[in-house]
C-alpha cells in the first residue's frame, strides 16, 4: 500500500535548493586541485583568471539552465530537458552516462576521499584488509567510503525533510569554515611578503614537470602553448565547481519550482564562484607559487608540491600551526559527506524521471511511505559502492567530465532550439542576457572542448566512448520493449 505513491512532495525551498547547489558543487577539489593547476600553468595570474573563466562559465550556465527549469519543473532536470529538445536517444545517452559515471563515479570519489581523511584522525583506516592478486587492494578506508554511501542513502530514503536538514547543517558549516579559511588566510598572508612575491611575475606561464628522479623540468609557455595549458589544466577547476545542476533533478519536490529553481542556480554557483576564487587568493597570500618538491617544510613545498597535493591542508597549516592539518581534514570531511548527501539525494531522483520514461529500471518509478524513490536511491547506492570497491571511479571521472561538458553545451543548445520549436510555450524565467550570455557560453566551451580534443586525446576520446557505449544500450532496452 505504501508504494502506490506516484507523485513527489513539493517541500523544499529557495534557502534547501540554493543549499542543495552549492552544496553539491563544494567536495574536495577546492582543496586539492590548484597544485596540479599550479604546476601545469605556473603563473599567479593565470591561475585565478582560470578560477575566474570558470566560475563565469558556470554562472552563464546557471542562467540559461534558469529558463529550461521554468519551463519544465519536473524531477529529472537536464534528462528532461534534453529529451523535450533532442527526443528519446540523446537523453537515455546523458542518462547513461550519469549513472554509470558521472553521477556514481563522483559519489565514489567523494566517499574516499571523505575516509581518506577520516584516516588522519584514525590511522587503522589506512591498514589493507585483503589483497587479489597484485593490483586489487580492498582496504579499510575503502570499506567505510561505501559505508558512508549506505547510510547516506538511508537516511535519504528517509524523506526528503532528513536529507535536507543534513544538507543545510553541513553546507552553512562548510562555508563557515571556507569564509574562516579565506579571511584568516587573507589577513595572514598579508602580513608577509609571500602575496607581493607570487605576483612579482604574474604573467610568466611555465609547465614544471617532476621528474622520476626527484628532479623537475620547467617549460616556459606563451602564445598557443599557453593556450593549451590553461584550457587542459581548466578541466580541473571545471571538476571542483560542476554537480550545480543537481537541483535541477529534484524539481518535482521544490515549492514554486518556476522562480526557485532560477534564483538557486544563480545564487548558489554566484556564491561558489566568489568563494574558490578567494580560496585561491588566499593560498597565494599563504604560500608560495613555485617550490621544492619532496621538501619537509610546507613553505618549502610551495603550492606546486605541497604534500599530496593538499594544498588546503598546506595552507591552513601556515595560519594555525600543525593543528591546521587536523582542522582542514576535519573540513573536508563535512565537506565531502555533505557533498555526497546532496549528489544521492539528487541523484535518485533522475533516475526516477527515467524510470518513469521507460529507460530505467521499472521500479525505480514507486516510491516508498516518505514519497522518496528509494529503489532509484539504492540503485545508485549499489553502482556507486562497486565502483570504490574497484579503485577505477578516478579514470572514469577524468573521461567523463569531457562528455559532461558535451551535455551541458547540448542542454544550452536546447535554449535556442525550444525558443524555435515552442515560442508560445509559457517562460517564468527566459534566460538572461538572450542570446549572447547563452551563445558566449555554447562559444567557449566548444572551444575548450576542441582544445581538450588536441591536448589531451586518449581521456576525451574514451569520455566519447563511455557515452557511445549507451548506444546500444538504448537500442537493446527498445528492441526489448
Amino acid at each position: 500500500m505504501s508504494e502506490n505513491k506516484t507523485e513527489l512532495k513539493r517541500s523544499l525551498g529557495l534557502i534547501d535548493a540554493t543549499s542543495l547547489v552549492t552544496g553539491s558543487m563544494i567536495g574536495s577539489g577546492i582543496f586539492i586541485v590548484t597544485s596540479a593547476m599550479a604546476r601545469d600553468i605556473g603563473s599567479a595570474a593565470w591561475l585565478l583568471i582560470i578560477w575566474l573563466v570558470t566560475g563565469l562559465i558556470t554562472v552563464a550556465a546557471a542562467l540559461s539552465y534558469g529558463e529550461l527549469a521554468g519551463m519544465m519543473p519536473n524531477a529529472g532536470g537536464q534528462f528532461v530537458y534534453i529529451q523535450r529538445a533532442y527526443g528519446r536517444l540523446v537523453s537515455f545517452l546523458y542518462g547513461w552516462t550519469v549513472f554509470t559515471v558521472i553521477q556514481t563515479g563522483v559519489i565514489a570519489a567523494i566517499a574516499v576521499t571523505f575516509a581518506n581523511y577520516s584516516a588522519i584522525f584514525f590511522p587503522v583506516l589506512d591498514d589493507n584488509l585483503f589483497t587479489l592478486g597484485t593490483g586489487f587492494v580492498f582496504s579499510s578506508s575503502k570499506l567505510l567510503a561505501i559505508i558512508s554511501i549506505i547510510l547516506l542513502t538511508f537516511i535519504n530514503t528517509k524523506g526528503v525533510k532528513s536529507g535536507k536538514i543534513i544538507q543545510l547543517v553541513l553546507t552553512s558549516a562548510k562555508l563557515i569554515a571556507l569564509f574562516a579559511l579565506i579571511i584568516l588566510g587573507i589577513y595572514v598572508g598579508l602580513h608577509t611578503d609571500v602575496l607581493t612575491n607570487n605576483f612579482a611575475n604574474m604573467w610568466d606561464a611555465s609547465k614544471t614537470v617532476l621528474n622520476s628522479d626527484g628532479t623537475i623540468t620547467v617549460t616556459q609557455l606563451t602564445g598557443t602553448a599557453l593556450l593549451g595549458a590553461a584550457t587542459a589544466t581548466m578541466i580541473n577547476s571545471l571538476f571542483s565547481s560542476d554537480a550545480w545542476n543537481n537541483v535541477t533533478f529534484i524539481a518535482g519536490e521544490i515549492k514554486e519550482p518556476k522562480k526557485n529553481i532560477p534564483r538557486s542556480l544563480f545564487l548558489g554557483t554566484l556564491i561558489v564562484t566568489i568563494i574558490y576564487v578567494l580560496a585561491n587568493l588566499a593560498y597565494l597570500a599563504l604560500l608560495p607559487m613555485h617550490g621544492i618538491p619532496n621538501s619537509t617544510n610546507v613553505l618549502d613545498s610551495g603550492i606546486m608540491f605541497a604534500s599530496n597535493d593538499r594544498v588546503g591542508a598546506a595552507a591552513a597549516s601556515m595560519i594555525m600551526g600543525n593543528i591546521g592539518v587536523f582542522a582542514m581534514a576535519a573540513l573536508i570531511m563535512i565537506s565531502t559527506f555533505g557533498c555526497n548527501s546532496g549528489l544521492i539525494l539528487s541523484g535518485g531522483r533522475l533516475f526516477y524521471a527515467m524510470a518513469n520514461d521507460g529507460l530505467f529500471f521499472k521500479q525505480a518509478t514507486e516510491l516508498n511511505k516518505n514519497q522518496v524513490p528509494a529503489k532509484a536511491l539504492w540503485v545508485q547506492c549499489i553502482w556507486a559502492c562497486i565502483l570504490c570497491i574497484s579503485g577505477k571511479f578516478g579514470d572514469l571521472l577524468t573521461y567523463a567530465t569531457f562528455a559532461s561538458l558535451l551535455f551541458y553545451i547540448l542542454t544550452i543548445i536546447g535554449v535556442f532550439i525550444l525558443r524555435k520549436k515552442e515560442p508560445n510555450v509559457d517562460r517564468p524565467y527566459r534566460a538572461f542576457g538572450y542570446p549572447i550570455i547563452p551563445g558566449l557560453y555554447i562559444i567557449v566551451t566548444i572551444a575548450i572542448c576542441i582544445t581538450l580534443l588536441i591536448h589531451d586525446t586518449v581521456n576525451t576520446g574514451l569520455g566519447l566512448a563511455i557515452v557511445s557505449l549507451g548506444i546500444p544500450v538504448y537500442y537493446f532496452v527498445m528492441n526489448k520493449k
